[in-house]
């Protein structure tokens, strides 16, 4: 015998209440086992996998891709073998057809909890199943007492793929940026491999300019469900979801609860840059790669060690300031699904090579979309590169809960006096945003002057270590 089993979207860390489906990677009909990552969701802070519970065959999925889901709310039913509870005695009970999936999936009313309960509780469906020794995340949902948003409408069945086993082709990275222009994928031909969609196909679509025939090469060609774009006179709207939405929220707090103060100083880093390209040569430093940001995460974690209060948070429920005992170096990084900070954990106890090595897993981890609630949450204070993008200065937002961010800009050859005598040395401007409920004037200005100082000379940086 079996019996139909649905696993509801889990609280996958944070006290997370909802999250976007992303790409399925099963459909009605395949078998699945214990372990096999079933469907990739996107919540407010990462993209994640969640894996199957169970063994078995999957009989319908509840919600289809795009749509927002809350948590607790059943995204796939799956057939379980070897259960003995199952009932056969209603015939409306049957096996959904492969192609149907509902535009709207029920929304069963998440049971009470009282306060006192510490234990989650699980579905009679889960008690009954086999207990296992691996602890699966989403093996079960956690059911918090915690403050629901108000559910949203659910698009039109148009706008959603028709069925799990004619969804688009298309990689994760694709279907990102489609979700993120507003584009369905269900209305494109694809002209990639197999008829799979690519980058350019959606870039083609959010421009209102369908694929060519010689492009599709037999595929068939297909309406392009997209509006007139903003470069044709028209409009182009963005949907706002997952992470661009928090952050978007995170920004506005930030900017409108801590008052921010932002200071500058031009620094003349001619000696950094002949450390940073000496550096680059050490065998310590082998595939490792070496920027002048390594120099300023570097002076920035010598000056907290200098001055403790800049890294701190301000609780307004204790009326107290947090002085933290560790950094965890957040460090700004512009991904396709929007601004991001990880951070490097206990970033002030690692040696030289190991923050370069670190620096550059953590940037290349979040660009590529896998980088983990864990790496994106903890950070106590921030640099952010602005140079890369060509800019000399800027007046950073102060990441949520942190007291400081450093704002790193362009390196460029400018005329500038040594020795009363005038040359052309390589200068940035640094820029240190501060809350100043926590860091008065004094003290920005000196862990400020203390960064350049220690970029002007080097050695006062293996000095003041």
């Amino acid at each position: 015998m079996t019996e139909l089993k649905e696993f509801k979207l889990p609280d996958v860390g944070e006290g997370l209440t909802e999250a976007d489906i992303v790409a399925w990677h099963v459909k009605p009909g395949d078998q699945v086992e214990v372990n096999q990552i079933i469907v990739e969701i996107e919540t407010a802070k990462a993209v994640v996998e969640l894996p199957s519970p169970w063994d078995g065959t999957v009989e319908k999925l509840l919600a289809a891709e795009g749509q927002t889901v809350d948590v607790g709310v059943p995204i796939i039913a799956v057939a379980v073998a070897g259960s003995t509870t199952e009932k056969t005695d209603n015939p409306e009970r049957s096996r959904l057809p492969a192609t149907e999936i509902p535009a709207t999936p029920p929304v069963p009313a998440p049971p009470a909890i009282p306060p006192q309960a510490t234990e989650p509780q699980a579905s009679q469906a889960q008690a009954d199943a086999p207990k296992r020794q691996a602890v699966l995340v989403g093996y079960g949902v956690k059911e918090a007492a915690t403050t629901r948003r108000p559910r949203k409408v659910p698009a039109p069945a148009s706008s959603s793929p028709a069925s799990a086993g004619a969804r688009a082709l298309a990689k994760p990275p694709v279907r990102r940026l489609a979700k993120d222009l507003g584009i369905s994928l269900a209305g494109l031909a694809g002209t990639g491999p197999a008829g799979s969609i690519t980058r350019d196909d959606v870039q083609r679509a959010a421009a209102g300019t369908p694929a060519r025939s010689d492009e599709i090469a037999g595929n068939g060609a297909r309406t392009v469900s997209a509006g007139t774009a903003a470069g044709h006179g028209g409009e182009e709207r963005i949907a706002v979801r997952g992470l661009r939405k928090t952050m978007a929220a995170a920004m506005v707090s930030s900017a409108f609860t801590a008052p921010h103060v932002t200071e500058f100083l031009q620094v003349d880093v001619t000696q950094t840059m002949a450390a940073v390209r000496r550096v680059r040569e050490l065998p310590e430093f082998a595939q490792v790669r070496v920027s002048p940001l390594l120099f300023v995460a570097r002076a920035l974690l010598v000056a907290v060690a200098r001055h403790p209060l800049i890294n701190s948070s301000w609780d307004a429920a204790a009326a107290e300031i947090v002085v933290k005992g560790y950094v965890n170096l957040g460090v700004a990084v512009a991904a396709d699904r929007g601004l991001l900070v990880p951070n490097v954990k206990d970033a002030g106890e690692l040696p030289l090579a190991e923050l370069a090595r670190a620096l550059q897993t953590v940037t290349e981890t979040t660009r590529a979309g896998k980088a983990s609630p864990a790496d994106l949450t903890g950070g106590t204070i921030t640099i952010t590169n602005v140079g890369v993008f060509g800019v000399d200065a800027g007046t950073p937002i102060l990441s949520p809960g942190e007291a400081a961010i450093l704002a790193f800009g362009q390196v460029k050859e400018v005329p500038w006096v040594v020795d009363g005598q005038l040359a052309v040395r390589q200068a940035c401007t640094l820029s240190l945003s501060f809350d100043h409920r926590i860091v008065d004037g004094e003290l920005g200005s000196a862990v400020l002057r203390d960064v350049g100082a220690m970029l002007e000379d080097p050695v006062r940086l293996l000095a003041w270590a």
